[in-house]
């Protein structure tokens, strides 16, 4: 029997590469494009979904139309973050490896340029780059494109909306003129229109579904509640799902470190994905993320880009995007091939009206959802639990040898003591924690006189907590996650005990309820990392101290306790201009945010003039001309 992808023209070494990957049939895209790509004469802009195959639907005809007996770039593929980068490489790499001497390169800021030169000098046929790498590079006059035929804007409203544009001008000038141009997006705004109209001549256009609307595999919902509830309210979604893999979005960096510390703290295994990190930590939570080690993954729409993982069961927006394409994204790293999802919003009802706006641009109803009581939880909770003891795999040769013993432990109790006593384990858990708990849903209007989003703000300041010093940081690769996984480990003290982590370079600061910094010194005596004797001081010591209002990187200064974002209040939708919009005070309590920059330049970046950030010496270009927070507001342009 004919496979359907040598039906579309799709050579015999390449489709066996494709099912050994486990895909038997196209997707739609896949279906409607590739014939018309293989034609390899026109230009093409594709409109479709994230999740629905899109590199494969390029990247199949390329490696059709790309004379491999030739080691010079031929086709180049600019794409908006490294996330994204590797995982187009990789595919290309996969869908290639049956054929004699395919070289794809990956190229992309916070890894190591000479490797990436050096593989760039050995041959290469395919470039997958994004735009401030790229820049370098050419900068360096270590590559040449005058052999490039195709070249490939993929995500291409996302490059945009990061400012990205002079960089792919610059880059698309040193590329011939009868090149073809293929264009990918998720949604169509006028920017994106723009680069069809200038870069391309007369291109086909596809369009899978209705112009910038959602995946209709995805659920939409929405929760109100009070500004102050809005962490419970995350919890309580995610008890009420046990079986939840899920991306939870936030507006800021700050936010994703808070929320994902807290999650960690109350026993949820979660870890921060944002642009401050460095590549090796963002590998690292990517790939536990991907072995499904992690159950929540807390992100910023920067760093999440290009995130390709399987059967997300949801997207939970704790924040509400800033424009109304990055709900789009956000949304569509669930309900991926074929599979159904569900994205979730929790707002308070100042932001009814965004999600009535949500509702007309993605042309999909929004459902109005209520939040489990603590009853509910608890009962979904323990039928999870009796599903996985009925559907457990028993290891028969193992555990045989047990069973005298275990029966013998158990033979004062009859079959429903037993059952009774394995149910309570995880039942007793939730049981304890949901006895009181409140009803958490709101009505509108019921955050009267609330100061904007600070969810479940815990107040966990200075007072009844000792504020230590260890000389270990973000470059002994630490992310907050594992800093306080660290503490409690060596320290033998619980997550609750732990307050503020402040994660330095080569330092950091913690704070530990007072009655337990002596256990903290106790536990720490010998312990060792890398070699080195780790060691913990109380913070001025050392001639180290920093007071409890400290001024951070970027001109960011933080109040004491898990909240404190100050921003104004406006009505109903998202304003844009000098009206409005997301603008975050620079005063009064709370987080003042300036010069702080999501996605920002994390290994060295710096801005030039245009407003356009460039990688130099392995910076994170990501972040691009994104959001910057603080100063002169947003750059970017509202819903």
């Amino acid at each position: 029997m004919t496979n359907p992808f040598q039906l579309l023209g799709i050579s015999d070494d390449v489709v066996n590469a494709v099912k050994d990957l486990g895909f038997e049939t196209p997707t739609p895209i896949q279906e409607q494009s590739i014939p018309v790509l293989l034609e390899g004469t026109n230009d093409f802009v594709g409109l479709a979904q994230t999740g629905t195959g899109k590199t494969a639907a390029f990247g199949l005809p390329l490696l059709e139309l790309i004379d491999f007996k030739v080691t010079k770039p031929q086709a180049l593929i600019l794409c908006p973050t490294r996330e994204l980068c590797l995982q187009i490489a990789n595919d290309l790499k996969n869908f290639s490896k049956n054929v004699a001497n395919a070289h794809v390169v990956a190229v992309y800021g916070g890894a190591n340029i000479m490797q990436q030169l050096r593989e760039i000098r050995q041959g290469v046929q395919i470039v997958v780059a994004t735009p401030g790498r790229m820049l370098d590079i050419i900068g360096r006059k270590a590559i040449d494109f005058s052999n490039v035929k195709y070249v490939v804007l993929d995500e291409a409203d996302e490059m945009l909306n990061m400012g990205f544009q002079d960089d792919i001008n610059d880059i698309l000038s040193t590329t011939p003129d009868d090149k073809k141009t293929w264009l990918f997006s998720a949604t169509m705004p006028a920017e994106v229109r723009r680069i069809a109209k200038n870069y391309m001549d007369n291109p086909v256009e596809l369009t899978m579904g209705t112009k910038n609307t959602g995946n209709v595999n995805i659920e939409h919902e929405y929760y109100i509640v009070r500004a102050r509830d809005k962490y419970a309210a995350l919890k309580r979604i995610v008890d009420f799902n046990p079986e939840i893999f899920a991306v939870v979005f936030c507006k800021t960096k700050l936010d994703t470190q808070d929320v994902a510390e807290h999650l960690i703290k109350d026993g949820y295994n979660a870890d921060a994905l944002h642009g401050d990190l460095s590549q090796q930590q963002r590998d690292k939570v990517m790939q536990r993320f991907r072995e499904r080690n992690m159950q929540l993954l807390i992100a910023t729409d920067v760093a999440a880009r290009g995130i390709d993982v399987n059967n997300v069961t949801h997207v939970i927006n704790y924040s509400l995007p800033d424009e109304i394409e990055s709900y789009t994204h956000r949304s569509g790293r669930t309900g991926r091939a074929g599979k159904t999802g569900i994205s979730i919003c929790i707002i308070n009802s100042k932001e009814l009206g965004k999600i009535r706006q949500l509702e007309r641009i993605i042309g999909k109803q929004f459902t109005k959802a209520e939040l489990p009581t603590g009853f509910d939880v608890c009962e979904k909770q323990l039928f999870s639990l009796v599903h996985k003891v009925h559907n457990v795999e028993v290891n028969v040769e193992q555990i045989d040898q047990y069973i005298p013993r275990i029966m013998d432990e158990f033979k004062d109790l009859s079959k429903e003591d037993v059952i009774k006593r394995f149910a309570s384990l995880e039942f007793n858990r939730f049981l304890d924690y949901y006895s009181k708990a409140p009803d958490l849903n709101a009505a509108v209007g019921d955050d009267r006189g609330e100061r904007g989003e600070r969810g479940e703000r815990r107040g966990r300041g200075s007072e009844g907590y000792t504020r230590l010093f260890i000389n270990l940081g973000s470059v002994d690769e630490f992310t907050r996650g594992d800093m306080l996984s660290f503490i409690c480990n060596n320290g033998k003290i619980a997550g609750k005990s732990v307050g503020k982590i402040d994660l330095k370079g080569v330092f950091s600061f913690f704070e530990v309820e007072d009655d337990v910094a002596d256990k903290v010194f106790e536990g720490f005596k010998s312990v060792e990392f890398n070699g080195r004797q780790v060691r913990i001081e109380k913070s001025g010591d050392g001639g180290r101290g920093e007071g409890a209002g400290e001024r951070r990187g970027g001109g960011e200064r933080r109040s004491g306790g898990f909240g404190g974002e100050r921003r104004s209040s406006g009505g109903g939708g998202y304003r844009g201009g000098s009206g409005g919009g997301d603008r975050r005070s620079s005063g009064g309590s709370g987080r003042r945010e300036g010069g702080s920059r999501e996605g920002g330049n994390a290994g060295g970046g710096f801005r030039d003039f245009s407003g356009r950030s460039r990688d130099e010496k392995g910076g994170s270009r990501e972040g691009g001309s994104g959001r910057r927070e603080g100063g002169s507001g947003e750059r970017r342009k509202k819903w």
